[in-house]
């Protein structure tokens, strides 16, 4: 019996972290990578991934949001299945807390991003909601 594939985005918008493609490949994942929140949008109007893995990026000169994530959890709104990885600098703690509390992520991994975290995290995605 074949196991259904299990879709991944990854929003790499800064980088600074290990290239974690062949981890998402050797868990079972296809794999499709987006440069920006844009491009991620575009996409979701097409398909709808179980993770999702973004970088939290705080943003005090935005008018009406704090952070690259806020559009991206709103749309996510109508697909609660969808399990959101955030990486984050442990400087802005607080302000991804603040995004938490009105958007659930199911996990966040602070800088600098350690991939034996990345994959327990994704490990308990695949198994969450089985």
């Amino acid at each position: 019996m074949s196991q259904i594939p299990r879709r991944l985005l990854a929003i790499i918008e800064l980088g600074g972290y290990p290239n974690l493609a062949p981890l998402y490949k050797r868990l079972g994942f296809e794999v499709e990578l987006v440069s920006s929140q844009r491009k991620a949008q575009a996409w979701l109007k097409r398909q709808i991934p179980d993770v999702i893995v973004a970088e939290y990026n705080f943003q005090s000169d935005f008018r009406d949001r704090t952070s690259n994530l806020e559009t991206l959890m709103a749309r996510l709104q109508k697909h609660p299945e969808v399990k959101v990885i955030a990486f984050y600098q442990p400087e802005y703690a607080h302000k991804l807390a603040d995004l938490q509390a009105r958007f659930p992520l199911f996990a966040t991994i602070p800088f600098p991003v350690d991939s034996a975290e990345v994959e327990v995290a994704l490990t308990r995605a695949l198994t969450a909601g089985r």
